[in-house]
C-alpha cells in the first residue's frame, strides 16, 4: 500500500477566457461557490488564478490581476479562514498584496521566477511555499522546441539549476512542475509523463483537460474528463505528489483506486 502524501489541487479561475469553461468564475460569488464545491469534493488546496496562462493568451498585467483577485481573497479569508490557498501568479507585487490579506499561501508561478526578478526574493523573505514550472517563452509567445535531445533531461537540469536559485533566496519548500502543455509537443508531453520519476523532490502534475488530450483525440476540453483520469493514474504511478485538477471528485476517486491497486 502506498502511504505517501498525495494532494489534490482544485482550480478556480477568476477569468473569462481560461481554456476550460467549467473553471471560469467571473465574480466573487461564483468563485466562492466553486471553492465550496471543490472543498466538498475533497480538494486539499484551492488554486486561484486571475489571468489565463493558456498558450496564446494575453497577460492582463499585475494591476488588473490584483483588481480581480483582491475581492475574492478578502471573501475567502472571511468564509474559509483555514483554507490552503495557492495563487497562480508570476508577479511579486501580487504576492505581497495577497500575503497582506490572507497570510501564508502557496505561490504557483509558471515562470519559476524568470518573469519578475523580484519574485524569488519576495517568496524567500515571506517564507512561502513555491511551485516552479518549466516553460519556454511567455503564454502569448510560447517557444515550441521540437529539437530536444532529451526533453526530460533538460527539465531535470532546469530544476537542478532552480534548486540553486531557491537556496540562494532562502526558499526551502518548493515543488517542481514540468509544465505540461507549455512549449512542448504532444509527444514530448507524453515522454515527460512516462519519465516523471526522473524528477527529484516533490512534483506537481497539471494535465487536466489539456491539449495533450483534446488535440490528440480531436475533441474539446469539455470532452476530456475520462482521458484526464487515465493520465492522472499514470502520473501517480510515476510519482506525482500533487494533481492540479478541474474535477476534484473524479481525481479523488482516481487516487483511491491508485492506492487500492498499489
Amino acid at each position: 500500500m502506498i502511504d505517501r502524501d498525495i494532494q489534490i489541487m482544485g482550480i478556480v479561475n477568476i477569468t473569462d477566457d481560461s481554456y476550460f469553461s467549467g473553471s471560469r468564475c467571473t465574480d466573487v460569488q461564483a468563485a466562492l461557490l466553486r471553492i465550496e464545491e471543490l472543498l466538498g469534493e475533497g480538494a486539499d488546496i484551492i488554486d486561484i488564478g486571475a489571468c489565463s496562462t493558456r498558450p496564446g493568451s494575453v497577460p492582463v498585467g499585475a494591476d488588473e490581476e490584483w483588481r480581480r483577485l483582491e475581492p475574492v481573497l478578502k471573501s475567502v479569508k472571511e468564509r474559509f479562514p483555514d483554507l490552503v490557498v495557492s495563487i497562480d501568479t508570476y508577479w511579486a507585487s501580487v504576492v505581497e498584496k495577497a500575503y497582506a490579506i490572507i497570510g501564508p499561501f502557496i505561490v504557483n508561478d509558471i515562470s519559476a521566477g524568470e518573469d519578475d526578478p523580484q519574485m524569488l526574493p519576495t517568496v524567500g523573505r515571506l517564507g512561502l511555499q513555491y511551485i516552479a514550472m518549466h516553460k519556454r517563452g511567455t503564454p502569448e509567445n510560447m517557444q515550441l522546441h521540437t529539437d530536444y535531445a532529451d526533453v526530460v533531461g533538460e527539465i531535470v537540469e532546469y530544476f537542478d539549476r532552480f534548486a540553486e536559485k531557491a537556496e540562494a533566496h532562502g526558499i526551502t519548500d518548493w515543488v517542481a512542475d514540468p509544465g505540461f502543455g507549455f512549449a512542448k509537443t504532444i509527444e514530448q508531453n507524453y515522454e515527460i509523463l512516462r519519465n516523471l520519476s526522473r524528477l527529484r523532490g516533490k512534483v506537481l502534475v497539471g494535465v487536466s483537460r489539456k491539449s495533450l488530450i483534446y488535440k490528440y483525440f480531436g475533441i474539446t476540453p469539455e470532452e476530456a474528463l475520462p482521458a484526464t483520469q487515465v493520465l492522472h493514474l499514470a502520473a501517480l504511478q510515476n510519482g506525482a505528489d500533487i494533481l492540479r485538477v478541474h474535477d476534484v471528485a473524479e481525481a479523488v476517486r482516481t487516487v483511491r483506486l491508485y492506492r487500492l491497486l498499489s
